[in-house]
């Protein structure tokens, strides 16, 4: 009997993207399409019980409790929520990342389908410049 191999991250977000209900469905589903279409560095993952999007290039070490690799943790308790882990570093000149924690976390508050277009240029945007502050 052949050895079943663990799912990738990939596939353990498709399934559980599968079983939200809409339109938080479709609106997690624009979210991860825009998120990994940054960069072919970007791989996805379930942490906390959400999807949660992490760099896999190169990087100097670190504690791994410190969660440096990790760009985005969702949170779909009652609402779709991203939270940035180091969104402090982050350029926010466009007002985008709310939140002021001493730890450095910022959010991104989602609503609808139009929400996830109207900020999908300046999400990438905060992507793109947290990969290019990321220490190698």
């Amino acid at each position: 009997m052949a050895k079943s191999s663990k799912p990738t991250g990939t596939e353990t977000v498709n399934d559980y993207v599968k079983k939200i209900e809409e339109p938080v469905k479709s609106i997690v589903e624009g979210l991860r399409q825009a998120i990994l279409g940054v960069s072919a560095e970007i791989a996805e993952e379930i942490k906390w019980n959400a999807p949660a999007f992490y760099y896999t290039g190169e990087m100097k070490p670190f504690n791994p409790k410190e969660y440096k690799r990790h760009i985005i943790v969702m949170n779909l308790r009652n609402r779709i929520l991203m939270v940035f882990p180091s969104g402090g570093k982050i350029d926010n000149d466009g007002g985008l990342l709310t939140g002021d924690y001493a730890d450095g976390r910022r959010l991104v508050h989602v609503k609808t389908m139009g929400d996830v277009e109207a900020i999908k240029p300046g999400l990438q945007a905060a992507i793109k410049d947290w990969i290019s502050k990321v220490e190698k």
